[in-house]
């Protein structure tokens, strides 16, 4: 199937990741940020709560609901039905996650954020795996993916940056009306629900979904895919990076409005320099992908990493006052992330193929559900991360920090993360799939089918 995918095609596609991805800034950016200064919530308690989840029911809903997608067969295809339901109690999800009542503490702070993260985490689940899982029967060919996964990634980075600078903007206006801050942000996340709903909607009728009685579903059990696709090495070399990358970059982004406020004590400009960031990812997605061509995705990734550490570690020697050079770190930033944008999703389908070349099976919403699972799980870890260090440094909401707690919260935002994406390198330069050996394997695919 190396069809050529029509410009519309592409564009409804990737509008659902429009309201999946605002979701997923305002979690990355300002969930922390919404349990401590603005619920109260001790942030060592909150980190934990969300590691929790992750590690018990997460680590079950997402391989299940890929499995499930699997072996669903309708005549609106085997994806479309999970977004369908879906898209309504994720919305829903959504403004309960950021709904919860002031002054709690102790065991009901923990449940509190435990149970509505949980919600929101399922609901994303029912629909994101199906969603992502979706771009892998669109086309198999090498570069189309490439620029089917660009077009996504464009309004992946539009809600980004919607969901980075509108988070704050809105619950500004509604404190503007007279509404607490508790009650403010509620009115964000019900604003941020309904774009969801909204934008999983246009995808689910405005992309065809062609029901192929030939393609079997794979006939193993859950559990044994599972440890399937743990055999498959390109997969457990891109989840080792995978891990290391999403734990730094969330470490990164969840203490980006701590140092913006408290280090160079510029919180009135947070949402300006998420924006030029966010901005310069999506201007650069298109050069990335054309870089792509040259070098193949690993290296290309690779080379994008080493360019965001240049401008991270730079962020760390900043003085602690207002300036205009957080606008050059952020741009700089932003150019390098921009690779992360497009990489990683155009390389879990190649994933897919080497896998079917050995097997004669398809296997992809498994694939996509453990690589769901455990960008979750390694996002939740990067939140949980950011707390525990907040609490060891000593960090107190809302005052004057300590240089013990500013130094923290440079350490953990800048060099840590840097460290990492720098681990991470080597992994990505030598990738083991490239345009040449991935040609062969869909050749060898196409032949045999």
């Amino acid at each position: 199937m190396n069809v050529k995918l029509s410009n519309r095609t592409k564009t409804f596609y990737g509008i659902a990741d429009l309201g999946i991805s605002m979701l997923t800034a305002s979690i990355q950016f300002f969930l922390l940020f919404f349990y401590t200064d603005i619920a109260g919530i001790d942030p060592a308690l909150a980190g934990t709560a969300l590691l929790v989840g992750k590690l018990t029911w997460d680590a079950l809903n997402d391989p299940f609901f890929g499995y499930l997608s699997d072996r669903t067969r309708s005549r609106w295809g085997r994806r479309k039905p999970y977004m369908l339901l879906g898209a309504l109690p994720f919305g829903l999800s959504i403004w309960l996650l950021f709904s919860l009542p002031p002054g709690l503490v102790g065991v009901k702070a923990f449940l509190a954020v435990l149970g509505s993260f949980l919600l929101a985490d399922t609901f994303q689940t029912v629909v994101s795996v199906p969603y992502y899982a979706l771009s892998a029967e669109l086309t198999r060919d090498y570069d189309e993916r490439t620029s089917l996964i660009s077009v996504r990634m464009i309004f992946t980075v539009l809600g980004y940056i919607l969901g980075a600078a509108l988070t704050t903007a809105v619950a500004g206006i509604f404190i503007g009306l007279g509404w607490t801050k508790n009650a403010a942000y509620s009115g964000m996340g019900a604003v941020f629900g309904a774009v969801a709903v909204i934008t999983l909607l246009v995808t689910t009728f405005g992309v065809k979904e062609t029901p192929n009685p030939d393609l079997q579903p794979a006939k193993m059990p859950a559990l044994s895919q599972i440890k399937h696709v743990l055999r498959n090495r390109p997969f457990v070399q891109y989840m080792i990076m995978s891990t290391i990358i999403s734990i730094s970059f969330t470490l990164l982004t969840s203490l980006l409005p701590y140092y913006l406020t408290y280090h160079l004590k510029m919180a009135d400009q947070i949402s300006f320099v998420m924006f030029v960031m966010l901005a310069t990812i999506g201007v650069f997605l298109l050069p990335w992908r054309y870089a792509a061509k040259k070098m193949s995705k690993g290296p290309a990734y690779a080379l994008g990493l080493a360019i965001a550490c240049v401008a991270i570690l730079a962020a760390f020697f900043l003085p602690p006052e207002p300036t205009p050079l957080i606008y050059a770190v952020a741009f700089v930033a932003g150019l390098g992330f921009s690779a992360q944008y497009v990489f990683p999703w155009s390389m879990i389908p190649d994933v897919i193929e080497v896998d079917q070349a050995r097997t004669g099976e398809r296997h992809e919403g498994i694939y996509f559900g453990v690589n769901s699972f455990l960008g979750k799980l390694t996002g939740a870890l990067g939140i949980a991360a950011s707390g525990w260090a907040l609490k060891l440094y000593g960090y107190v909401p809302n005052v004057a920090q300590t240089p013990h707690a500013l130094f923290g919260i440079r350490f953990f935002f800048a060099v840590v993360p840097v460290i990492a994406f720098m681990v991470a390198l080597p992994l990505l330069i030598w990738y083991p799939i490239n345009r040449k050996n991935h040609a062969e394997l869909v050749k060898g695919v196409e032949k045999d089918g």
